[in-house]
């Protein structure tokens, strides 16, 4: 492993981001953070997904391409060990669900000839929960975009993410993928749920580093 690039992923509510930035801060990691609530697309998308999935998605895949352009330099520049609560490839997980063959084609040409040569992440921390647990944690956090979302939009979201992370998995062996269910791990409010989970990644990061150092 070069420098460590961990990506937090998982679907909606989730706790992508709160995990991000304890990683971040127990670590001494840069922070890379989505725009999200910044998307002026999001709240016409939850009320019609059909006719506003393109608009949502082209705004997500070029903000994270600014996003990761930067932190590209960053990296090449200091070294900068990097936590982010998202991988690029959650672009086509949303997109393949939400858009129409067509646009999903069109989509997917401008994701691999935006993506060419943008660093990636060698840890994925996935995190996945029931539809139950997720649409709790969304109220909690009451943005008004997500009061529209459809359960079974987020339910086949987590069923895109399964099936998606085993994918990627299978064609990406040299790239550890930590699998923590939300469901039985609460590590906002356990903090021994959270010790494990930091201890995990820690071991992780550290056995990327062993392996570094012996090639």
């Amino acid at each position: 492993m070069s420098i460590p690039f961990i990506a937090v992923e998982g679907p909606i509510g989730v706790g992508k981001t709160s995990l991000s930035k304890t990683i971040a801060e127990s670590q001494g990691f840069c922070l890379l953070k989505e725009i999200v609530e910044e998307n002026p697309f999001l709240t016409k998308f939850y009320e019609d997904i059909e006719a506003w999935s393109f608009q949502t998605e082209m705004f997500f895949l070029c903000n994270r391409y600014k996003q990761l352009s930067d932190i590209k330099k960053e990296i090449n520049v200091t070294d900068t060990s990097v936590v982010a609560d998202y991988h690029l490839f959650k672009n086509l997980i949303f997109a393949k669900r939400t858009l129409l063959p067509s646009e999903y084609e069109k989509y997917e040409e401008i994701y691999h000839i935006l993506t060419k040569n943008m660093p990636v992440p060698n840890i994925i921390v996935y995190l996945y929960a029931s539809q139950e647990t997720l649409m709790k944690r969304i109220a909690l956090r009451g943005r008004d975009f997500e009061k529209n979302m459809d359960p079974a939009y987020l339910q086949q979201l987590s069923e895109d993410y399964h099936i998606f992370i085993a994918d990627f998995e299978a064609r990406h062996p040299e790239i550890p993928v930590l699998r923590f269910n939300g469901d039985e791990l609460d590590f906002v409010n356990n903090e021994d749920d959270l010790t494990y989970m930091l201890n995990e990644i820690e071991s992780a990061i550290q056995k990327g580093v062993q392996a570094n150092e012996l090639t």
